[in-house]
């Protein structure tokens, strides 16, 4: 494994790039009030919610529109300076941290939706647009858009990071959500990828190739989804175990007997524990898996059914069914707020998160082996994961003013995704790579890969001013 674990490594390379007089002038001229350099301002820009800590960026600009964007994009270029796209900051992996300076470019004002095809089951909206904001703005057509990260991510940062969550087992990843972008260049050219069809032959898939690109190779300024009915019926559930294994052998029996379940999330003890606490819940302090069921009445009665005699085998009790939104909600509190619950549960921590994915086969293989190492550590930690899909997170709560403690996470991170590669999984499986998991994507993919990853970064950004050093380092 190449990641290193001497703490002096564990945080990111700077390597400031200056920011020229000329070039402050001129984004001056050009945008006037939508461009500062106050400290207030780039500090908000300059952090998000990994355990990085970066100097902010120099400047920022507030984008409203696509020739907003290439305007920014062809004077940065002229002076070849950093531009880092921003959403609403809610990464987890450093993505939108300056680590060579430059200019922070904010997007989020660009939140309009631009086009509602409900006949043909997709939407256009500018990359500010939050996930939320998008499902509210179609609710009236009956669709919804079905992908979860948790936080109200914006539509643009989720595709630069590939995003999924929790309704990933059944409706897929942004991957296989988006048809059609449109994206500026790092010389500030508009190009279009893909189109509302369905599918296409036409040329190299540029859609894909951006979906995933987390920032380095343009700035989408536009994004065409997919959306779906909603469902006739649904129904969630939530039920208790007597042990992470046994919900978790109940998880990987749902999903190999083909259940068409929408969501099946688990939350270990620890988590439901710092829930409870800060959402004044009364949860089993257990094990727990939170699932949710989408179609026909019969259809999910059959479906809530079956699950709940699969989980009762493996010991499951304390079943907790809601068919009303409301219901749905509370039971659905205790996922949404796990994060901030733990971040709560010890004051002043930062969060070092793991994002790993295994085939459902070896789920059982990785998790358990790594929740005893976690145990045995001493360090505070939560887990919750997607794990329909094989997708779990730990996030280990360490005191920022302990290098041993952060050095100690990332030792259990680093044999966590060890475990994970050698069963034939992924780094990550959600987060993206950011700046935390450069060494891991050579041990995942290989030093021909992430060679040709850097020929298509540099052919498409020879100054490397596109979120310079993500990803991998140039």
């Amino acid at each position: 494994m190449n990641a290193p674990t001497a703490a002096q490594h564990l945080l990111p390379t700077l390597a400031i790039r200056t920011m020229p007089a000329a070039l402050v002038e001129a984004l001056q001229a050009r945008f006037g009030a939508q461009f500062s350099v106050a400290m207030a301002v780039r500090e908000h820009h300059g952090r998000d919610e990994s355990s990085f800590s970066v100097p902010p960026p120099a400047a920022v600009v507030f984008a409203e529109s696509t020739a907003d964007v290439a305007d920014a994009l062809k004077l940065a270029s002229e002076h070849a300076v950093p531009v880092i796209p921003f959403g609403v900051g809610s990464s987890l992996e450093g993505h939108l941290l300056a680590v060579q300076g430059g200019i922070s470019l904010d997007v989020s004002r660009m939140n309009a939706v631009l086009s509602i095809n409900a006949d043909d089951l997709t939407v256009t909206v500018q990359p500010g647009v939050t996930r939320k904001q998008l499902n509210e703005s179609i609710k009236d057509t009956g669709l919804f858009f079905p992908i979860d990260p948790g936080a109200d991510a914006s539509i643009g940062g989720m595709c630069a990071t590939r995003a999924s969550g929790t309704n990933a087992v059944r409706y897929g990843t942004m991957r296989e959500n988006v048809l059609a972008l449109e994206v500026v260049t790092a010389s500030g050219e508009v190009i279009h990828t893909g189109t509302r069809a369905k599918k296409s032959s036409a040329g190299y898939d540029l859609t894909r190739l951006m979906v995933g690109s987390e920032g380095t190779l343009g700035v989408i300024t536009a994004a065409t989804v997919k959306v779906y009915p909603l469902p006739e019926a649904i129904s969630a559930a939530i039920c208790s175990f007597p042990s992470i294994e046994a919900a978790v052998r109940t998880t990987i029996q749902v999903i190999q007997l083909g259940v068409p379940i929408a969501r099946v999330e688990l939350i270990d003890a620890h988590t439901v524990r710092m829930v409870n606490a800060h959402s004044k819940l009364g949860l089993r302090e257990e094990p727990m898996l939170l699932m949710e069921f989408h179609g026909s009445p019969t259809g999910v009665k059959e479906q809530a059914e079956l699950v709940q005699e699969l989980a009762s085998d493996h010991g499951g009790q304390a079943f907790e069914w809601a068919s009303t939104p409301e219901e749905r909600t509370r039971l659905w509190t205790a996922r949404h707020n796990a994060y901030f619950a733990a971040v709560q549960s010890r004051p002043g921590c930062k969060v070092i998160s793991t994002d790993t994915c295994v085939p459902i086969s070896r789920l059982a293989d990785c998790l358990l082996d790594s929740v005893t190492e976690a145990d045995a550590s001493g360090i505070p930690y939560f887990l919750v994961g997607h794990v329909g899909d094989g997708n779990f997170h730990f996030g280990y709560l360490i005191d920022p003013k302990q290098p041993a403690e952060r050095e100690k996470a990332e030792q259990l991170n680093h044999a966590l995704v060890s475990r994970a590669l050698a069963l034939e999984g992924t780094c990550t499986g959600e987060h993206g790579v950011g700046l935390h998991k450069m060494d891991f994507l050579v041990t995942e993919t290989g030093a021909g890969a992430v060679a040709m990853m850097r020929a298509i970064k540099q052919a498409l950004d020879p100054q490397n001013i596109l979120n310079p050093g993500k990803i991998f380092k140039i």
